[in-house]
């Protein structure tokens, strides 16, 4: 068998790059902090079986699959990489994972089911959290 595309493994592959920018796997890897640079959240951050490439998962958040909308499910594998169902019809019962990307609330916004609505606006909330200072109003003088 000749090297192809198609045989080719790993980085050696010219469709893994692009492939995974189209998922979405592309988090900087360790030892960079796991934070969106966007709203500077702490996530879930995986490797792909795009070699090099890595996915920022929503921490805890795991639902039923058949909720997802297709190409945005994500499962974990045995070897702990996270993979991209793309278009696969999930098995009944089947669980999948979110990328932050599409609950970001510094990310545009796409059609999505009212479930991942909320989820990025909590996360509106928890991200404006972060930048907040509180107020020095009602505070005593400690000067």
């Amino acid at each position: 068998m000749g090297d192809n595309e198609n045989s080719a493994t790993g980085q050696d592959r010219p469709d893994d790059a692009s492939q995974a920018a189209l998922e979405g796997a592309t988090a900087p890897p360790p030892p960079a902090p796991p934070e969106c640079p966007h709203c500077g959240l702490t996530l879930d951050r995986r490797p792909t079986h795009y070699d090099g490439h890595w996915v920022f998962l929503e921490p805890g958040v795991v639902v039923a699959a058949h909720t997802v909308p297709p190409r945005r499910r994500w499962i974990l594998t045995p070897d702990g990489r996270a993979m991209n169902l793309w278009d696969a019809e999930p098995l009944p019962g089947a669980h999948c994972r979110i990328a932050h990307r599409a609950v970001c609330p510094f990310l545009a916004r796409e059609d999505a089911p009212a479930w991942i609505t909320a989820l990025r606006r909590r996360n509106g909330h928890r991200a404006q959290r972060l930048f907040d200072v509180p107020e020095a109003r009602g505070r005593p003088d400690a000067g």
